[in-house]
């Protein structure tokens, strides 16, 4: 569905990965454009590892899954031209290693600031800086990944450590719309859409 709005200022793409009890992990991938309305959709039949890639793939698992398996097969379905890719997954920050499009992780709002986790002032605008730290976001074990996060305009944003400059590229690439665009909202819209889907199937 995508269009030449699409393709002339580039939508934003939001991935995220479902991880249901019984059904195993689903991914949706949703394309909008600069004012909020969808120009794809897509989604993944579910997966389950077993216990054998469990044991032999390890802590870097999720990251193979969430990235590589689920990621890539939806970025490769996808027509519409993207600024940036935003997802609310740490693991599937993975996803990066198969597109040029930036990729970004979205940090709850939800999720309290902590001595641990220093709260991130908000920037004013997009080209004004908000306060930066490099901070461990999940639970401490061995090659546990260290993010470098930032604010922009109303939004907690994170990145691989040692993927700051990224963090400049994303700014511009989001201009105003990083004042304005809630983008921890359309994950809502994702799992919503996936858990019509499985009902629909039923």
């Amino acid at each position: 569905m995508a269009n030449s709005d699409a393709k002339s200022k580039g939508g934003l793409g939001f991935l995220t990965v479902i991880d249901h009890p019984q059904h195993g992990l689903c991914g949706g991938y949703l394309v909008l454009n600069r004012c909020g309305r969808p120009l794809e959709f897509h989604c993944t039949t579910p997966i389950k590892p077993n216990r054998a890639q469990e044991i032999l793939y390890g802590p870097t698992l999720k990251p193979f899954l969430y990235g590589e398996q689920i990621g890539q097969a939806l970025l490769s379905k996808s027509k519409s031209e993207t600024l940036l890719i935003c997802t609310d997954q740490e693991a599937a920050l993975a996803v990066s290693d198969y597109t040029e499009v930036p990729v970004v992780l979205v940090l709850s709002h939800a999720a309290p600031p902590t001595a641990e986790t220093p709260r991130i002032d908000h920037a004013s605008t997009a080209g004004d800086r908000a306060a930066e730290v490099t901070r461990r976001l999940d639970a401490a074990h061995p090659g546990s990944p260290v993010l470098y996060c930032f604010g922009l305009g109303r939004n907690e944003l994170a990145l691989p450590d040692g993927s700051a400059e990224k963090s400049k590229q994303i700014a511009e690439r989001l201009g105003g719309l990083a004042e304005s665009f809630d983008l921890s909202e359309p994950f809502s819209r994702i799992r919503e859409a996936i858990e019509e889907a499985e009902r629909a199937s039923r």
